[in-house]
């Protein structure tokens, strides 16, 4: 005799949340590598540049490696406390809170922030996995759209404030922004502040990339500006900063008592952040004051051969990134997805080939960036040469077949 079973269902939630557009052709590009065809990496922003050894010497562990506080070590929110002191934002211990990357940093804040059912303002293209978080969370992103013949620039306060409803909890920024490497200065973020404020919605801020800045503008952040203690949280990353995405460790930072406390007892839930990595952020203090300056120029250069090469390829269309290690283009080819798919699992010049990040999943509109892709410029220079000719010759391939 046998016993009919039916199998369980997951979860609407888990059902809800998409596949990340960064590793989107990541199946696709193992598949090429196993053919032994090399993968010139354009689709992600993992830095190439060296872990200064200050952090990495601090990995070794101790006989037991114990749980930490919930918040975070005193002596790594001391590290953090300095350096936004060098940025001119003075916080206490209390207003720093360690997380598992910056990842876990806007997953804490969009679930402090808001509840399920309710909405979220965010621009568009996005950082693709706020929509995991937002997924997760059951919170509705509502889109404002920029545009690439602009830069991406910020709409203004008031578009800002028409979007809003009576669901609407919250707001989103990316400053600097990933994907597009638009740079938003203090008074665009201050009038969007200024309209959070004036309707009680808090404002996240992801400020990753913050030291990503171009062409004479400086470092800042959004916690600088005045009359926004209980409207502004930071979403904060040591990944890029100091070119170590494994370390997976990254900060809230908000003089909100009440977000502090709520992602406090969401943290004690997860009982700590990785006890090595806070101990090897500890290291940033025996960092020369002037580091980020010889890699944020590395990163410039790197900025201007990959524009130089790609607007010289006829019909690509971007705008030279502020910010960031990012832009969005808009390529010759119709369909990213099928082309960038393409490009990683059939086309390839001298045994390599390029992977992409389609635009549409930095986007919440059906339909928009379906000829745009995200480009990430994190290699060297002899890579980047590289990958251009090998994107110039495949959108010339794509469009003769």
């Amino acid at each position: 005799m046998t016993t009919a079973t039916t199998k369980p269902a997951i979860s609407r939630r888990a059902l809800n949340v998409p596949h990340s557009a960064i590793r989107l052709l990541e199946g696709d590009a193992n598949t090429a590598k196993a053919r032994g065809v090399r993968i010139y990496h354009l689709n992600i922003g993992q830095p190439d540049i060296e872990t200064p050894e200050c952090i990495r010497r601090r990995a070794s562990a101790d006989r037991i490696v114990a749980y930490t506080p919930a918040r975070g070590t005193e002596a790594v929110r001391s590290v953090m406390r300095d350096y936004y002191r060098g940025l001119g934002v003075a916080l206490e211990h209390g207003q720093l809170m360690m997380t598992t990357g910056g990842s876990e940093a806007l997953l804490f804040a969009m679930l402090a922030c808001g509840d399920d059912g309710d909405e979220a303002l965010i621009v568009e293209p996005m950082y693709a996995n706020v929509r995991n978080f937002a997924a997760i969370g059951g919170i509705t992103l509502r889109p404002l759209r920029t545009h690439v013949e602009d830069g991406f620039k910020l709409p203004p306060p008031e578009a800002w404030e028409r979007a809003i409803t009576d669901r609407t909890r919250f707001a989103m920024l990316c400053n600097p922004n990933n994907p597009t490497g638009t740079v938003s200065t203090p008074e665009e973020i201050r009038g969007i502040a200024e309209v959070c404020r004036r309707r009680g919605l808090f404002l996240i801020v992801d400020e990753v990339y913050r030291e990503f800045v171009y062409d004479g503008r400086k470092p800042w952040s959004s916690l600088s500006l005045e009359g926004f203690d209980d409207t502004i949280v930071v979403a904060d990353s040591v990944s890029k900063r100091y070119s170590a995405c494994g370390m997976r460790l990254g900060c809230i930072a908000t003089r909100n008592a009440d977000v502090i406390a709520a992602t406090g007892r969401m943290a004690e839930g997860r009982l700590s952040s990785p006890t090595i990595e806070q101990r090897m952020l500890e290291g940033i203090a025996e960092l020369p004051a002037d580091y980020m300056r010889g890699i944020v120029a590395e990163y410039g250069k790197r900025r201007d051969i990959l524009f130089e090469g790609l607007t010289s390829i006829p019909g690509v269309e971007l705008q030279l990134p502020q910010g960031a290690f990012y832009f969005i283009a808009r390529l010759p080819v119709g369909d990213s997805l099928a082309f960038s798919r393409w490009l990683v699992s059939t086309f390839e010049v001298d045994g390599a080939t390029v992977m992409l990040a389609p635009a549409p999943g930095f986007y919440l509109t059906p339909g928009l960036g379906r000829d745009e892709a995200r480009i990430a410029y994190v290699l060297v220079e002899n890579d980047l040469r590289n990958a251009i000719e090998i994107l110039r010759k495949g959108i010339e391939a794509w469009n003769s077949r």
